[in-house]
């Protein structure tokens, strides 16, 4: 491939080199490092003129050194006189956005007109933690880049941040493949979304598959807030009107809808972290009578604490992939696969250099 440049930054170097021998090429040397005043320093050692850079840095370990290296390089392939910049980042800088957080209790004192004074406590003003996800596209921008690739972004909303091209891929390709070749029975297997964000994305694989679905729902936030088992139970009834089946077995509020008795189950998720969810789900699938469990994950950012937590769960095997620079802890787990993006992200940057649909490419099989 003519006029096409890769270059890899220190997130993930594993990952440059199989996209770069998928796509048949050398990857760009640049020499990435830190200053003895630990900023960082960045060298391209090979002309760029007049070429389509194509740079991937993922997020997650140094997330925040990641960044910085990433605007940098940014920036000198534009002073380098690159034709086009296209940011590859397989999980996005600061894409996680949290949720909304009550502040503990505030003790409050009024005074009556007849003088009497009356102590009372409230529930703590509601504050929002910083969400830099608007500003992280904004720097991206601003230090260069014209186009960026990135992969199952956690909240989709994020892509309308940019107003240079998006292209958002996707895993589903790969993880057909891995539910081929490595779960047995598959063909019997119920696709389980673990929560209700992840719908869209379990339904997608469920469909292609042709498999049947289910739906963990978490009502811990409603019912904390009832304290009648009949507050609890049309709210069940609320959630019984648009499913088929609701099982009365529950763990922290979560219900299963759908049905996997005596069916081995696939959970699908997009992100992997803290690994509750996941283990709060197995769980209730293994109380719903499952034969065997397995989770599938896209980004695999697990702690040494999560891990411990999904050796002892009920899960008979977990997969995630690549797309980030995983820790020797999951590399080594027994219990946990490794599912190669690079296929998917390699196949996304040849579509985009050559004027190719990138959609077109979930809709044919690329490992046949």
């Amino acid at each position: 491939m003519k006029d096409i440049a890769l270059i890899s930054g220190s997130s993930h170097p594993e990952l440059g080199e199989r996209i770069a021998k998928y796509l048949g090429i050398l990857a760009t040397p640049a020499k990435l490092g830190k200053f003895s005043n630990q900023e960082t320093n960045v060298e391209i050692q090979k002309s760029v003129r007049g070429k389509h850079v194509y740079i991937l840095q993922t997020s997650c370990g140094k997330a925040n050194d990641n960044l910085i290296e990433l605007l940098i390089i940014i920036q000198a392939c534009r002073f380098g006189s690159a034709k086009k910049i296209s940011v590859v980042t397989p999980l996005l800088m600061y894409s996680i956005p949290f949720e909304l957080k009550r502040q503990g209790v505030i003790q409050e004192s009024c005074i009556c007109s007849d003088g009497e004074i009356i102590n009372h406590a409230t529930l703590g003003y509601k504050s929002w933690e910083a969400k830099p996800g608007k500003l992280v596209t904004s720097l991206i921008e601003a230090a260069g880049a014209d186009h960026l690739i990135a992969m199952d972004l956690h909240e989709p909303e994020y892509q309308g941040f940019f107003t240079v091209p998006v292209d958002v891929v996707y895993a589903e390709p790969v993880i057909i493949d891995y539910i081929k070749n490595n779960v047995p029975n598959y063909q019997n297997a119920i696709v389980v979304s673990p929560d209700a964000g992840g719908v869209k994305r379990a339904a997608s694989i469920c469909n292609k598959l042709d498999l049947n679905f289910a739906l963990i729902h978490n009502n811990s936030s409603s019912t904390a807030n009832r304290s009648s088992n009949t507050d609890n139970d049309s709210k069940r009834e609320h959630i019984s009107s648009t499913a088929q089946l609701i099982s009365d077995t529950s763990i922290n509020g979560s219900y299963l809808i759908g049905n996997v008795q005596n069916r081995p189950v696939i959970m699908i998720d997009d992100i992997g972290i803290s690994g509750h969810t996941l283990v709060t789900a197995s769980n209730l699938l293994q109380k719903n009578g499952c034969v065997n469990i397995y989770a599938i994950v896209i980004h695999g950012c697990f702690t040494e604490n999560s891990i411990k937590l999904l050796e002892n769960s009920p899960i008979t095997k977990i997969a995630c992939t690549n797309s980030i620079e995983l820790s020797d802890s999951i590399i080594n787990c027994k219990k946990i696969d490794i599912i190669d993006s690079s296929v998917i992200l390699g196949e996304t940057i040849r579509r985009t250099f050559n004027g190719e649909s990138v959609s077109h490419m979930y809709s044919r099989d690329l490992y046949n």
